[in-house]
């Protein structure tokens, strides 16, 4: 018997330290998990498979309830309602987050990244830690980071070949300073507005078009009311998977841990998954009716140019340690 105890002792041991929980650390719980796009977005993918996970690693005891197409309430309500504790989860763009730590607007200037591996290493290294540090003071704890993808241009008018061609042009843009300043930089006249109302401002011609990455064009079927796509690629955005740090700290170390490995798992799916979807956009944005055009690496180098004044105005009023990170993390990830 004292034996068989023993090794009972030993077994359990090797459950925790492997990182199975135990029972009694895992309690019955529902976490709402609301976003903005459609159930068929590669966003929705990532918080069905976290939900998968979270299922299968607490056993079913917790549950995770999917709320898409703004159905908690527009981007910045649902950030409100996290800080609150009113709302569990979310999984929305850095922009919003720009309005509670501003340096979040970093993540936002134009034409930083080449490829998507770059836009990887800087969120996943020490910036994103360091803004993710600062975020959880203000109420929100970061758990990793979903794919959006680069942003490109669409619009009623006529196609983007040049910087010229966006001057004039009535641009929805997420609610976030950068953004305003960089359109503004092309003459562009940016309206912010709630991405729940973004098709109907585009199908009355209130707007004449809005910038968004593929996938998110696709699945929310613009191509119904813009005719215009350019691979403008001016920004990668990012989506940072969020849980209420007020419902986070009420989770014991376990239920915590289980959360955190799950949440990294289903992002790195979902950016694989994400990636695979942009590539086929395209094609079936044209077979839409869309017409797509490319820009020609010179013309994106000039923008690139003209934009520099947006981040130096912005950098000017960060923390100086923050920027001064950003800077050197810029460096590294542009050899990748």
């Amino acid at each position: 018997m004292k034996s068989s105890l023993i090794k009972l002792t030993a077994m359990l041991a090797l459950l925790v330290a492997g990182g199975v929980a135990l029972a009694q650390d895992i309690q019955e719980r529902t976490i709402r998990f609301g976003h903005l796009n459609n159930p068929d977005h590669p966003t929705s993918t990532g918080v069905k498979k976290f939900a998968e996970l979270v299922a299968a690693k607490s056993g079913g005891k917790i549950k995770v309830q999917e709320y898409p197409s703004s159905q908690l309430g527009n981007e910045l309500q649902q950030q409100s309602a996290l800080q609150g504790g009113v709302q569990e989860m979310l999984v929305a763009s850095t922009t919003s987050l720009a309005g509670i730590v501003k340096e979040f607007g970093l993540f936002d200037f134009p034409f930083l990244f080449s490829n998507a591996q770059q836009a990887d290493a800087m969120v996943d290294g020490p910036l994103g830690k360091l803004l993710s540090a600062k975020l959880a003071e203000k109420g929100v704890v970061i758990l990793g980071f979903f794919d959006l993808g680069f942003r490109n241009v669409t619009n009623g008018k006529r196609p983007i070949t040049k910087a010229e061609d966006l001057e004039g042009l009535k641009l929805r843009v997420i609610p976030n300073p950068v953004f305003l300043e960089t359109f503004r930089t092309f003459k562009a006249n940016p309206i912010p507005l709630p991405f729940a109302e973004l098709y109907g401002a585009l199908e009355s011609k209130a707007v004449d078009g809005q910038e968004n990455p593929y996938a998110v064009i696709l699945s929310s079927k613009f191509y119904e009311v813009n005719k215009y796509v350019s691979a403008t690629n001016h920004v990668y955005a990012t989506n940072p998977v969020q849980i209420s740090k007020r419902f986070w700290d009420k989770l014991s170390p376990a239920e915590q841990k289980l959360l955190q490995e799950a949440a990294i798992e289903a992002q790195n799916y979902q950016r694989v998954v994400s990636r695979e979807v942009s590539g086929k956009a395209v094609a079936e944005l044209k077979a839409k009716g869309m017409v797509f055009n490319d820009i020609a690496p010179a013309e994106l180098a000039r923008m690139r140019a003209e934009v520099k004044p947006v981040h130096d105005k912005f950098a000017a009023s960060y923390e100086t340690n923050v920027v001064n990170l950003f800077r050197s993390e810029l460096e590294r990830v542009s050899k990748l």
